[in-house]
C-alpha cells in the first residue's frame, strides 16, 4: 500500500474564479473608488486605514518600502521605542527584498532564533526556538494564538513581530524565549493590483496576486492568491507544492464602528525530509551528522505530507468615546496534517557502521479544530498629572486535536539492515540511497489514537503611566485558567486496562510585566524590565511532544523569569532605529527525573545574553536590517539521567547557539536599480541536554537586484545561499539533522496597477 501524491485539482478553478471576481469588482464604482483613493487622509482617517490597524491587532506604519516600521501588539500600551521589551519587526519590504517564501525564511533574518526538528511526538511543522526555548506553540496571527502544527505561508502576511523573553502577561501559556505574531493583509483605502510570477532553479514556479478595491467610500475588499511548486535545492526527491486563497472585506473605515471579515485557506502536498542520520552513540565522542549532505533517505513510494488550514476571522470595534474603544475578535480554525516520513536509521544499532540506514517510518494523521474569542477595551485618560494608556480584556479558547498515526508492516522484519530489508526497501545504503526504491511493506490506520482538548479562560490588564516627558511606568498582569484533557488508546498498554488512558491537568496562574522607562532625549529611551511566563503541562495542545502522561498530569507549570536592561534610539527623523539589551532568563520548576525515577518540578535552566539591532535608512538610498545575539546558556539542574544525579548539570541548553548574526542591506544605485545582499551566521549548537549530539556553525550569504522597468513593472533577482553552503538548520537530540536548502536562484516579474 502506498500513497500517490496528487496536486489539488481544484486549484486552477479557484484561481480562475478569483480572477473573475477581481475583474468584476474592478468595474464596480470605479469613479467613486478612484476619488476615495486620491483623498488625502486626515489624522483620524490614517488611524482607521492603517496607522492604527484594528484588523491586524497592531499599530502599523504605512510608509511603503521601509525596513524600519512602527509596529507593536495592541497590548503594548506605549510606542515601540518606549516599550520595555525586546521586539524585532520584520517588515513587508524586508520579506520581499530577501525573497522569503515561508515563515521560516522570514525568521532567518532575525538573530537568536533557531529551529527544531520534528519527529515522533513533535509534528513535522514550524518549530522556532527563540533565545534557546521552544516556541512552537507561541505563534500568533493578528494577536490570536495559532497553535496547530503547520508549515506557514507568508503570501497573506504584511509583517512579522518577534517579541523576545518571557511574556505570558501578553500571550498566556508559554512564551519562555519569546513569541511570533504575524500581521495579515487587510483591505486598504486605495485601489491596487499586484501580480507576481517567479521562476527559479530547481523547477521553482510561484504565482501570487494581491488585489484591493474600494467598493464604496466605507467598504474595502482585498484578495490574495498563491500557487507554489518547487523542488528543494540540493535534496533530490524532495519537493513542495501548495496553494492558497485569502479574501477580506472591511466596513466603516472612518466611522465609529468598524468591522472586518476574513478567510484563509491553504493546502500543501510535500515530500517530507528529516535529513541525514547522526553517528552511532556509545563511541565515546560527540555524535555528528554522517553520510553525504545531499543524500535523501526517504521513499517516494511510501512517504508523503499533506496538510490544510481553514481559518475564518471576524473583528469588530466601536468607539465608545473619543479615547475609549471596545473591540471583539473571533476566529474559528480547522487544520489537518497527514504524513509518513522517513526517520533515517532511528538510532538503530549496527547499521551506520556497515554503511547502511534503516528507513524508520514516522507518521501522523491529525485534525485540529478550535476557536478563540478575545474582547478588549482600550482607553486613554488622566489621574492628576499622570497620563494613562490602558488595555484590558478577556480571552477564551478551545482547542481539540485528534491524532491517529498509521500502523506499519515492513516488507521484511527487523531494524538491523539485512539483504532482505535492502530488497524490501526498508533499508538503503548510507552513501548512495535511492529514494525511488520500491517498498514491499504496507500501512493501515493505527489502533492507537489520542484526543486532546485544551480550554483556557484568561483576563488581563496593561497600563502605561506617563509621569512626564522623561519617565513612564509600564505594568501588565494576566490570569490564566488552563485545562487540558487527553484520552485515547495505546497499543503499548499505558494507562488503564486494554491500553485505554485518560489524563487531565488543570492549572491557574498569574503572569506579570513591569518596566520603568527613562527618555534622556526625545529620540531615545533606556529601560529596565522584569517579566514572567508559565509552561503548564500540555501547553502544545496535542500538537507537540509536551503531552500529558501518568508522570506529568499532576505537575505544576514551569516558571520563567526575565530581567532586562535595554535602550532604544531613533535617528534621521525616525528613519533609523537602534536597540540593544542585556538580559537574564531563568527557568525553574522545570520537569526532570528524580532519584526514584519520578518526574518532578525541580529542574533549572539559565540563559544570559546580549542583543543588538538596527533597522531603517542610513541615507535616502541605503537601507539596513541587522541584528546580533549572544547567548550563554547553562543547565543548572537537569535532574537524574540514567541513574546519575546531575549528569547534565553545567551543560549548554539544546539548540542554543552562543553567537548568531543576521545582516541584510540594499542600496539604490540608480532610480531604476537597487542591489542588496546579506549574511547569516549561527554558531555550533548541541541537540540534546547531555551535549552528545552537535552540528557545526555556518555562514550563509544572499544577494538580490531589483530593476524597475516602469512604474507598472519591475524585475527582481534573488540568489539565496550564494555559495551553495551545505549546512544543518535543525538537529534532533538522538536521531538526525536536517539539511538546509542549497543555492536557490529566483527571478520574479512583478506587475503593479
Amino acid at each position: 500500500m502506498s500513497r500517490i501524491n496528487e496536486r489539488p485539482a481544484a486549484t486552477p478553478r479557484v484561481l480562475a474564479s478569483a480572477l473573475g471576481v477581481m475583474t468584476a469588482f474592478s468595474s464596480i464604482g470605479g469613479l467613486r473608488a478612484e476619488e476615495v483613493s486620491q483623498k488625502k487622509p486626515t489624522e483620524k482617517d490614517a488611524e482607521k486605514q492603517g496607522v492604527v490597524s484594528m484588523e491586524a491587532d497592531s499599530i502599523v506604519d504605512e510608509r511603503e518600502g521601509e525596513y524600519k516600521v512602527e509596529s507593536a501588539s495592541k497590548k503594548f500600551t506605549a510606542p515601540l521605542r518606549e516599550t520595555p521589551k525586546s521586539v524585532t519587526i520584520i517588515s513587508k519590504q524586508v520579506i520581499e527584498d530577501t525573497g522569503s517564501l515561508s515563515l521560516v525564511d522570514a525568521l532567518r533574518t532575525t538573530s537568536g532564533i533557531t529551529f527544531g526538528a520534528g519527529e515522533g511526538g513533535n509534528p513535522a511543522g514550524d518549530r522556532p526556538i527563540i533565545r534557546g526555548f521552544n516556541a512552537e506553540s507561541d505563534t500568533f496571527i493578528d494577536g490570536l494564538r495559532d497553535v496547530a502544527s503547520q508549515t506557514r505561508e507568508i503570501f497573506n502576511i504584511e509583517q512579522i513581530e518577534v517579541s523576545k523573553g518571557p511574556g505570558s502577561a501578553y500571550t498566556g501559556a508559554g512564551s519562555t524565549g519569546g513569541s511570533v505574531n504575524m500581521i495579515t493583509k487587510t483591505a486598504k483605502r486605495n485601489d491596487f493590483l499586484d501580480i507576481s510570477q517567479t521562476f527559479g532553479s530547481d523547477q521553482t514556479r510561484r504565482s501570487t496576486l494581491d488585489f484591493n478595491r474600494m467598493l464604496s467610500d466605507q467598504i474595502g475588499f482585498r484578495l490574495n492568491l498563491m500557487k507554489h511548486d518547487a523542488n528543494v535545492a540540493g535534496r533530490d526527491g524532495v519537493d513542495v507544492s501548495r496553494w492558497g486563497v485569502a479574501p477580506t472585506i472591511t466596513f466603516g473605515f472612518d466611522t465609529p464602528t468598524r468591522a472586518t471579515f476574513s478567510y484563509y485557506h491553504v493546502e500543501a502536498d510535500d515530500m517530507p525530509d528529516y535529513g541525514i542520520p547522526l553517528s552511532p552513540s556509545g563511541t565515546g565522542s560527540v555524535r555528528r551528522p554522517v553520510g553525504h549532505k545531499d543524500a535523501f533517505y526517504g521513499l517516494s513510494s511510501r512517504d508523503f505530507r499533506e496538510s490544510s488550514t481553514d481559518s475564518g476571522t471576524f473583528r469588530i470595534e466601536h468607539d465608545l468615546a473619543e479615547n475609549v474603544t471596545i473591540s471583539n475578535s473571533f476566529r474559528q480554525v480547522r487544520t489537518t496534517l497527514d504524513y509518513i516520513a522517513t526517520n533515517p536509521n532511528d538510532s538503530a544499532a549496527g547499521n551506520i557502521e556497515q554503511g547502511l540506514v534503516w528507513r524508520s517510518p514516522k507518521s501522523r494523521n491529525s485534525t485540529s479544530e478550535g476557536w478563540v474569542n478575545q474582547t478588549d477595551i482600550r482607553a486613554k485618560f488622566k489621574t492628576g498629572f499622570i497620563e494613562h494608556t490602558m488595555v484590558g480584556g478577556i480571552e477564551i479558547t478551545d482547542q481539540d486535536v485528534h491524532n491517529r498515526p498509521y500502523a506499519f508492516t515492513q516488507g521484511a522484519a527487523g531494524r538491523v539492515c539485512s539483504s532482505a530489508l535492502l530488497a524490501s526497501g526498508d533499508c538503503t545504503t548510507l552513501n548512495n540511497p535511492t529514494y525511488k526504491d520500491s517498498w514491499s511493506g504496507y500501512y493501515t490506520d493505527g489502533l492507537a489514537y489520542t484526543d486532546t482538548d485544551t480550554q483556557t479562560k484568561s483576563g488581563y490588564l496593561f497600563d502605561t503611566l506617563k509621569f512626564n516627558d522623561q519617565w513612564s511606568l509600564n505594568l501588565g498582569l494576566r490570569y490564566d485558567d488552563f485545562e487540558t484533557k487527553s484520552s485515547g488508546y495505546s497499543t503499548g498498554g499505558r494507562g488503564t486496562s486494554a491500553g485505554n488512558f485518560k489524563y487531565e491537568n488543570n492549572n491557574n496562574f498569574w503572569s506579570h510585566q513591569l518596566g520603568v522607562v527613562y527618555n534622556p532625549l526625545p529620540n531615545g529611551s533606556i529601560y529596565v524590565a522584569w517579566s514572567t511566563s508559565r509552561n503548564p503541562v500540555g501547553e502544545t495542545s496535542g500538537e507537540g511532544s509536551d503531552s500529558i502522561a501518568t508522570a506529568t498530569q499532576d505537575l505544576e507549570p514551569e516558571r520563567n523569569r526575565n530581567i532586562e536592561l535595554g535602550t532604544k534610539w531613533e535617528f534621521f527623523d525616525g528613519r533609523l532605529a537602534l536597540d540593544s539589551a542585556i538580559f537574564k532568563t531563568k527557568k525553574s520548576n522545570a520537569r526532570v527525573t528524580d532519584q526514584d525515577g519520578r518526574t518532578q518540578n525541580m529542574g533549572e535552566v539559565e540563559i544570559k545574553g546580549f542583543e543588538l539591532g538596527v533597522s531603517g535608512r542610513l541615507s535616502r538610498e541605503w537601507q539596513i536590517f541587522a541584528n546580533y545575539t549572544y547567548l550563554d546558556s547553562e543547565i543548572v539542574n537537569g535532574g537524574v539521567v540514567n541513574g546519575v544525579d546531575g549528569a547534565n548539570d553545567g551543560n549548554e541548553n539544546p539548540s542554543t547557539p552562543e553567537n548568531s548574526f543576521s545582516f541584510w542591506s540594499t542600496y539604490q544605485l540608480f532610480p531604476f536599480l537597487t542591489v542588496g545582499g546579506g549574511a547569516n551566521y549561527v554558531d555550533s549548537r548541541y541537540g540534546d541536554a547531555a551535549n552528545t549530539a552537535l552540528v557545526s556553525s555556518y555562514w550563509r550569504y544572499d544577494a538580490m537586484a531589483n530593476l524597475k522597468v516602469s512604474k507598472n513593472l519591475d524585475l527582481q533577482l534573488n540568489v539565496q545561499n550564494l555559495t551553495d553552503k551545505r549546512y544543518f538548520d535543525q538537529i534532533y537530540p538522538t536521531h538526525m539533522a536536517h539539511v538546509a536548502p542549497g543555492r536557490t536562484v529566483l527571478l520574479a516579474t512583478n506587475l503593479h496597477f
